[in-house]
């Protein structure tokens, strides 16, 4: 009791506290009321946002306020989510029994009075409108200000006071709550453990705040961008269920996208836009249909598809870039609207039909299906890569850190690919969002299991058919060969512990597993992790997408294992899932290894593995891309890099997840290099406790040309002429003291003067090399050593 007694006067204390700062604000600059910031023109010699604030943000904000895991849910990219502000309220939090409301911006309200009802507090002053007022009771001035008045001390650790883990309690003060938490927390000014702004961006950001914070209304579309959306309106708008019902199968599997009508110009991306449902049709303005899942009954009797421009900041770990041109158009006329099929009825909204693609799109050829999905490969991965999964420790670990993916021809003749046999195996197809968002765990992974091991034996005994029939081979002609010129054919996932990387080649050195990934296996995965993962779901849903990923992943990489010989296949699973019997799932593990039919390749050593990465990538050919491979760099830039990958074992553990390596004087120019270290595992079989898994000995190292990775653990600056040092003195890393020592010669800590000037460098490499799949990267998960 008197513990209970002393929270009460506690909480009555801090409510007390909050709101005389309440009062004392309006006494001094009136009462808050939402304002309307955008203005046609400004005054002249007022602050541009778009020219002069904007960079600032993206460059020294933005960095940490962008994702779903943006501190207080505020998100710093655009004027909207300025508006809007910050809550209490956490999108990521596995521990709910009922799922939340979507916070989604621009998408689950459009007016900074609607997000006030939703328990979102202004961070910009929305009391008496002059230049006090604007600093006093503005949350963003005070959060910079605060900064300036406790700078961080340049090349140390932040204090122990600056939390930096993910999962840490979040604090969000509201402006009331703002002089109490700075009393509290006075080394919490903005930017958040790193340097301050520079005198200029500080004096650029006052001066605009001061003048109210106004931004211009968005400019008309160019010509050339409005015929563009003219015709691909008109395109997904068609009046036929035929044409609607493609267009759904295209809004579903684009919903995530950044499209983009041509290449942009040196050093400046591309303008992107996304395709958006709307209760209004092309000609009119778009009033968005906002739903939980892309699926959803959108409660109209006809949603229309509409290109809207992407208003918020691009941010590299959230953009998946997709070109739209005459070539696309030309595709997907012949692809799936002028296909030879009929549709007499559209498929109905109902979670057992929307959530399950294979009886939504029964009517679509499925082959059609697979190459939409198959000719983008890369960007279909990249969709529950890059998705809502900003914070992803539970959901990733259901993959190694390392591997490849391969894909089936979609010309093989094999019954797991065609439609009817689909359709005909449905309910053993069923996804967990069946459930909807608020799924039992137990419940929900019982049935699923119970589905996939029936799936399991109906999938194995129709390919042990096909395989028997002798018209289809166990061998690389199963492999899909990009048609001779898609690079799309063989994808590297990297895993970052809580984000991971799909790039396009077979990067690294040969990994410990592999998959091969069929049209079965990627509709479903796209449907379990992009069309159907709601990140405002309850633990249960959670559980029960990621348990449903184990059967994806095991069945992706059998098909892979099918490829080798018997013994190698027994030899390989026995390593890749050591420590484990994998008892929850045996039955379907068994079923799924089991294809009835040995493979018809030829292995000449005792390595088949390896022999077989081989095989495959001579399989493909040219089509392999090679952007990222050391080949083509200098020898005294690619020998000691080189030689720095070889490092494998525990001597890696003090070496960042993903760090990038500036070298500032290579030929043409600065160039970049990405060091990724992949931890290994006995296994991967279950979400919990990975730390007891890890095997520290199993550690390896990739080093890669150019960026891979968004989220940044470090950066290094090493001179052409030090790198041999630099990596003879990372391989010999056993200590703290020698990783400080490693970065007292090369390293950026997060408190460097030169901090920014190196993240704006890598920058402007970034966008002016890769201008299309370039953003802002995230510096949340940035050192502290």
């Amino acid at each position: 009791m008197p513990r209970l007694r002393s929270i009460i006067l506690l909480l009555l204390a801090v409510l007390g506290c909050a709101t005389y700062q309440h009062l004392r604000l309006d006494r001094r600059h009136g009462d808050a009321q939402v304002r309307d910031r955008e203005v046609s023109t400004l005054p002249a010699g007022a602050i541009d946002y778009t020219a002069q604030v904007r960079p600032i943000l993206e460059a020294r904000c933005v960095v940490c306020h962008a994702c779903y895991d943006a501190p207080c849910q505020l998100d710093l990219g655009s004027p909207e989510g300025l508006d809007r502000g910050g809550t209490t309220a956490e999108v990521y939090d596995g521990t709910r029994i009922l799922q939340v409301d979507p916070t989604r911006l621009f998408e689950d309200a459009q007016t900074t009075a609607a997000w006030r009802e939703k328990n979102f507090h202004p961070v910009l002053n929305e009391r008496r409108q002059d230049a006090r007022a604007n600093r006093e009771a503005g949350l963003l001035y005070r959060s910079l200000a605060l900064k300036r008045a406790h700078p961080v001390e340049p090349g140390t650790r932040v204090p122990d006071d600056v939390t930096l883990d993910l999962n840490r309690d979040a604090q969000c003060p509201s402006i009331e709550q703002a002089a109490r938490h700075a009393r509290k927390h006075p080394e919490w000014g903005m930017p958040y453990g790193l340097p301050g702004l520079s005198d200029e961006e500080h004096t650029i950001v006052t001066r605009w705040l001061e003048q109210g914070a106004h931004h211009v209304a968005p400019p008309s579309l160019p010509a050339r961008d409005a015929e563009w959306i003219a015709k691909w309106e008109a395109l997904l708008n068609g009046d036929t269920p035929k044409q609607q019902l493609a267009s759904r199968y295209i809004y579903e599997h684009l919903f995530l996208a950044h499209l983009y009508f041509d290449e942009g110009t040196k050093g400046a991306p591309p303008h992107f836009f996304e395709i958006v449902r709307s209760k209004t049709p092309p000609g009119q303005p778009i009033d968005r249909i906002a739903t939980r899942r892309p699926y959803d009954d959108p409660k109209v009797a006809r949603p229309y598809y509409r290109i809207a421009p992407v208003r918020e900041a691009i941010i590299a770990k959230l953009h998946l870039p997709y070109r739209m041109d005459a070539a696309r158009i030309a595709r997907w006329q012949s692809l799936l609207f002028d296909a030879d099929y009929e549709v007499t009825a559209l498929p109905a909204y109902t979670p057992q039909v929307a959530s399950n693609p294979f009886v939504a799109f029964r009517a679509i050829p499925a082959k059609a299906r697979y190459r939409f999905m198959l000719e983008e490969a890369e960007f279909t991965i990249m969709g529950f890569i890059k998705g809502s999964v900003c914070r992803g420790g539970i959901a990733l670990n259901v993959i190694d850190d390392h591997f490849w993916v391969f894909f089936v021809d979609p010309e093989a003749k094999l019954q797991i690919q065609d439609g009817e046999f689909l359709f005909a195996n449905s309910k053993a197809l069923r996804m967990p969002a069946e459930a909807s968002s608020n799924a039992r765990p137990l419940a929900t992974w019982i049935h699923r299991s119970k589905d996939e091991l029936a799936w399991a034996k109906a999938r194995n005994k129709a390919l042990a058919q096909d395989l028997t029939a002798g018209e289809t081979k166990l061998d690389l002609s199963l492999v899909w060969d990009g048609d001779g010129d898609n690079h799309n054919a063989a994808l590297t996932v990297f895993r970052h512990f809580d984000s991971a990387t799909v790039v396009k080649g077979m990067v690294g050195e040969a990994p410990k597993t592999a998959w091969v990934i069929s049209y079965p296996m990627l509709e479903r995965i796209h449907y379990l992790l992009v069309a159907g993962f709601d990140v405002y779901g309850n633990v249960g849903h959670q559980l029960a997408t990621r348990t449903y990923m184990d059967f994806l992943r095991l069945e992706s990489e059998a098909l892979f294992l099918s490829l080798m010989p018997t013994k190698a296949q027994k030899r390989e699973r026995s390593q890749w899932y050591r420590d484990t019997e994998e008892r929850a799932y045996r039955e379907i593990v068994d079923a799924l290894v089991d294809t009835g039919a040995d493979t018809t390749i030829r292995f000449e050593t005792d390595a088949p593995k390896v022999e077989l990465f081989a095989k495959l990538a001579t399989h493909l050919g040219d089509v392999v891309e090679h952007r990222y491979d050391m080949d083509e760099v200098p020898a005294d830039i690619e020998t000691p890099l080189r030689a720095l990958a070889q490092n494998i074992g525990r001597t890696l553990e003090r070496v960042p997840q993903t760090a990038f390596i500036l070298v500032p004087d290579a030929p043409r120019g600065m160039q970049v290099f990405t060091l990724v270290r992949n931890d290994g595992h006995s296994n991967i079989a279950s979400p919990f406790d990975e730390k007891s898994r890890r095997l520290p000995n199993e550690n390896t190292l990739t080093i890669a040309r150019g960026f891979i990775g968004t989220y940044p653990n470090a950066f290094f600056v090493v001179p052409r002429a030090e790198l041999g040092a630099f990596a003879k003195q990372l391989g010999s890393v056993a200590s703290d003291a020698d990783y400080a020592a490693l970065q007292k010669g090369y390293g950026v800590r997060r408190t460097d003067a030169d901090f920014w000037t190196t993240s704006d460098r890598l920058t402007d490499i970034y966008r002016d090399r890769w201008p299309i799949e370039a953003g802002v990267l995230d510096l949340s998960r940035y050192e502290n050593r």
